[in-house]
């Protein structure tokens, strides 16, 4: 059978199943994330790091910020430990939804622990190449669970999905060693990429919890661009668009705290499209 398959009802077992390995893996990742944080991989002298110090030894136009990012991953980790309540809730809808993704938030785990073994032993292209199998199964998982539970969607979907994108970019450029002027006009453009992900986002799906989290990833771009070479297009590119994703953000956060809805450029009864498209429908 499909682990992934969306289903209506889950048998006892395949619950205490979702249960252990969600646990399992989420452990996983959180004691090798600690670990690597502090200690450098012992089996490989010369080029391996902790997660942090590789930004120093191999910076590229996409090193983010390690205060910024920690503390992002540190809020990820404690959502998802919320989201894994929700498999042991009373209420079947909860344990319901948080099984519909379980395989695809195991398989998350499992994909960013080889991720992190790898990035601190400075494999960046199998590390590149484990975050795109990642982007893909987290946009699957984004595009057929659109009506999750705000407190499931935010650990689950749009908080490991923004990091990734924006981890291939990180990884890509280590990977390429782009430290040349060529590479650095490149990431100079490609860099407007992260807008463009975030507006469709935006405009499409009017999430803003991957307006958030795109944001804070930018500004710890901006941020370490700018401490890093303060005369640069890089870290003035990053917080340009770090302020239109939170503004943009604001206009769709703002106006659903209130139980309305922002329309981009359209107005009158007309305008306000079937909310059942947004999704974060559903909240605790």
């Amino acid at each position: 059978m499909n682990p992934f398959a969306k289903r209506d009802s889950h048998s006892r077992r395949e619950i205490r199943t979702y249960k252990a390995l969600t646990i399992l893996s989420w452990l996983l990742v959180g004691i090798t994330s600690i670990y690597y944080s502090y200690h450098a991989p012992h089996d490989d002298k010369y080029k391996g790091h902790n997660i942090w110090s590789q930004n120093s030894h191999h910076p590229t136009p996409f090193s983010l910020n390690n205060t910024i990012v920690g503390i992002y991953w540190i809020v990820l980790y404690i959502l998802q430990a919320g989201y894994i309540w929700h498999l042991f809730s009373s209420n079947t809808d909860f344990v319901t939804a948080a099984s519909n993704v379980g395989s695809h938030f195991i398989l998350n785990n499992l994909l960013h622990f080889g991720f992190l073994m790898l990035w601190v032993r400075s494999r960046f292209w199998l590390a590149e190449l484990l975050l795109v199998i990642n982007f893909f199964n987290l946009s699957s998982l984004y595009l057929r669970h659109s009506k999750l539970p705000r407190f499931i969607h935010i650990p689950v979907v749009s908080g490991p999905l923004a990091w990734t994108f924006i981890g291939i970019f990180m990884t890509g450029a280590a990977m390429v060693n782009s430290r040349s002027l060529p590479a650095r006009i490149l990431a100079n453009i490609a860099i407007w990429g992260i807008l463009a992900y975030g507006l469709f986002f935006l405009v499409v799906f009017k999430d803003y919890t991957m307006g958030f989290a795109l944001s804070i990833l930018t500004a710890a771009l901006g941020a370490h661009q700018f401490l890093v070479k303060s005369i640069s297009l890089q870290w003035i590119f990053a917080f340009i668009i770090m302020a239109l994703l939170f503004i943009s953000t604001l206009a769709i956060a703002i106006p659903e705290a209130f139980g309305r809805e922002f329309n981009f450029g359209r107005q009158g009864p007309g305008a306000t499209e079937d909310r059942e498209r947004a999704p974060l429908l559903e909240d605790n």
